[in-house]
């Protein structure tokens, strides 16, 4: 009975960590001064202007000293915490025979270490080096899914990668980036539905090989 519990408890500490940083978000963004590039003297956050990083910056878009960026950035701590620990533990979904359980493992780890480096003025080399070792763990992620015959999870993990496309393609070309902040937040919400889905999946399947 320990050994069930104490697996169960670990493989949904991902779930728990993802309830504290969109926690910790809302916090953020309700103490945010004010500005966005669609109105540099607005007061607060815009939920339909404001982007994500913008809650960690030194300073708000209006010039003010930035009092929501000790929040956010743990709150991206929190994030980052959260999903190491997913992806150190999502291959066992897929049992000991794993294809590429070891890519999915140290890809996804290394997508999350590299994040602090933001906070050095290095946000677009990070998101870019860390969106391309979130893709290669996503894709072989995506595999295994398929291979296992787990056609949810699996779809789901593609509208991902979708967004992701999408993000990307608006911030580089600059077309529909009116659209952006809007569509990034959209996409967080999509990405943090599926770790959740596939951390109590995993959780489950930890559960019924530990009787």
């Amino acid at each position: 009975m320990k050994q069930k519990l104490s697996g169960k408890t670990w493989g949904l500490l991902p779930v728990w960590g993802i309830g504290i940083f969109i926690l910790l978000y809302i916090v953020a963004a309700s103490i945010y001064p004010g500005g966005s590039d669609a109105d540099k003297m607005a007061t607060g956050f815009s939920w339909q202007h404001n982007y994500w990083c913008e809650l960690m910056a030194s300073y708000a878009q209006n010039g003010e000293i930035n009092t929501a960026r000790p929040v956010a950035i743990t709150a991206m701590f929190v994030l980052a915490i959260s999903l190491i620990i997913f992806w150190y533990c999502i291959p066992r979904l897929f049992g000991d025979k794993t294809a590429g359980g070891h890519v999915i493992r140290y890809f996804g780890i290394a997508s999350m270490l590299v994040m602090p480096f933001m906070f050095a003025g290095l946000h677009d080399t990070v998101m870019n080096i860390a969106g391309l070792l979130g893709c290669i763990a996503i894709t072989v992620l995506l595999t295994n899914l398929l291979t296992h015959k787990m056609y949810w999870p699996f779809a789901h993990g593609i509208l991902c990668i979708l967004l992701c496309a999408a993000n990307n393609y608006i911030y580089y070309t600059g077309n529909f980036f009116y659209w952006l902040p809007i569509i990034q937040k959209i996409s967080f919400i999509v990405f943090l539905l599926w770790f959740i889905m596939l951390t109590i999946k995993l959780s489950k399947t930890i559960a019924t090989r530990n009787p």
